[in-house]
């Protein structure tokens, strides 16, 4: 069969690592291929190639489906999600859901500066670091030694703890194709600092809080800013 063809070639040109996406309908395709090439018996390991079964996207705009139909030829274009919203929106909203569950894109939603839009709600906690560092003025990089005595608050105590969690989030993510995982926490994170903004003075007039609040708020920045990069969005510093 051409697919399973395909996958030999891949392999004997060094593509150790392959990752379909196909749409929900393929799941027999994964079974015919996979046994396919164990019957070869050629060295291909088995669970090689590995997929990403992707459900049907339905697409909401000003609070009406969008009718696709395949056999009219009516549907709508990654181009054209990109034309209507932009090009952050497309990708955060597309990779917020798990890739097998059923989801529907809002158009109207992806346009709302609100915060129940979640990339607007995650690039804004971005933003708003970047504003309190510009109304600071002072330089940033010391920052990375200051002690962190000072932070003793639930709200701080728990920014730190979901900051920690971010490397093995990254990695979980990564082995288990979850690039939802990161779009998830990215906007805890993002709730979490704003609570905490809302809530507490960073620029206080004691130097020893207010360094170790900046340098709390560099690495939610940071943090941030790894997260957005690793989806393919923006991390603006003004909005």
């Amino acid at each position: 069969m051409p697919d399973v063809a395909y996958h030999v070639t891949k392999w004997r040109r060094g593509f150790a690592s392959v990752v379909n996406v196909q749409g929900s309908d393929h799941h027999s395709t994964v079974t015919r291929v996979r046994a396919g090439l164990q019957a070869l018996d050629i060295g291909i390991p088995r669970g090689f190639p590995d997929y990403v079964l992707h459900s049907m996207v339905r697409v909401m705009r000003g609070g009406a489906e969008v009718k696709i139909s395949k056999r009219a030829g009516s549907y709508v274009t990654l181009r054209d999600l990109v034309d209507w919203v932009g090009r952050d929106a497309t990708r955060f909203f597309l990779v917020a859901r798990r890739a097998d569950t059923e989801f529907t894109f809002d158009v109207d939603l992806a346009l709302a500066q609100s915060d129940e839009n979640p990339v607007y709600y995650v690039q804004y906690a971005h933003a708003r670091v970047c504003s309190v560092f510009a109304q600071w003025g002072g330089d940033a990089r010391p920052l990375a030694g200051a002690s962190l005595a000072a932070l003793g608050s639930a709200r701080e105590l728990a920014l730190l703890q979901r900051l920690a969690e971010f490397p093995e989030l990254v990695r979980a993510a990564a082995l288990e194709f979850a690039p939802h995982a990161v779009a998830f926490y990215l906007r805890e994170l993002a709730g979490e600092f704003h609570s905490y903004y809302n809530a507490e003075r960073i620029l206080v007039d004691d130097e020893q809080v207010r360094g170790a609040r900046l340098a709390l708020c560099a690495a939610v920045r940071q943090v941030l800013a790894n997260g957005l990069a690793l989806l393919g969005v923006s991390a603006p510093e003004r909005m």
